[in-house]
């Protein structure tokens, strides 16, 4: 499968064949169930509530428990008072989902493919800064066309371009080695070089 790749002015420089991951057959099924997963794995948690027997209150009887009129009460911690403890509520817990190494693999060839299919991927030839500026990169987003879009450049790794870039909103910079289903989903416009393509080409083989 063929496309298009673009020089950083934002004008055709040539054709680029893309490897098979690019072009399988997606299932709706799988990418849910990945990014679900990824989503589960970035909580924490930590959620917490207090229950009868945790919050700070003094034992003793309100009032006695006859000839006053009100109802029957034992303690202030009661669930059905003011301040009281919560009937289950949240407790801390381990949201981890485990995913197997394959469909990961699958799920990212999946994400590649789709988004291809509907022309949401810019195969650019080279993406660097000459300065560590954040205009640079603004320039790069607006010669592509992509400005005021959920953009993800999955290059290898380039320290000065991500700190160029770290101040423009809905822009994200991911080491292609470490790039995953959801963050391909995720965008609006997926950037890559042809360098990053041939990077992943081996973790992906794997896939099939």
């Amino acid at each position: 499968m063929e496309t298009t790749v673009y020089d950083a002015k934002g004008d055709e420089k040539g054709k680029i064949e893309l490897p098979f991951f690019f072009d399988v057959k997606v299932s709706s099924a799988l990418l849910h169930e990945i990014t679900t997963a990824y989503l589960n794995n970035q909580r924490t948690g930590t959620h917490k509530t207090k229950t009868r027997g945790e919050v700070s209150f003094s034992g003793a009887k309100p009032w006695k428990q006859k000839g006053t009129g009100n109802a029957r009460a034992g303690q202030k911690n009661s669930p059905l008072w003011r301040k009281g403890g919560i009937i289950f509520g949240p407790q801390p817990r381990d949201y981890y989902t485990k995913m197997s190494k394959q469909k990961k693999r699958l799920s990212l060839s999946m994400a590649f493919s789709a988004q291809l299919q509907n022309g949401n991927i810019i195969v650019v030839d080279s993406i660097k800064v000459s300065e560590v500026k954040t205009k640079k990169v603004a320039e790069l987003i607006k010669n592509l066309k992509v400005e005021n879009k959920k953009v993800v450049f999955a290059i290898p790794d380039d320290v000065d371009f991500k700190k160029a870039a770290r101040n423009i909103r809905n822009v994200v910079i991911e080491n292609i080695k470490n790039i995953n289903a959801y963050q391909v989903l995720w965008a609006d416009k997926l950037i890559i070089t042809p360098e990053a393509v041939n990077l992943i080409k081996e973790r992906q083989s794997a896939a099939v």
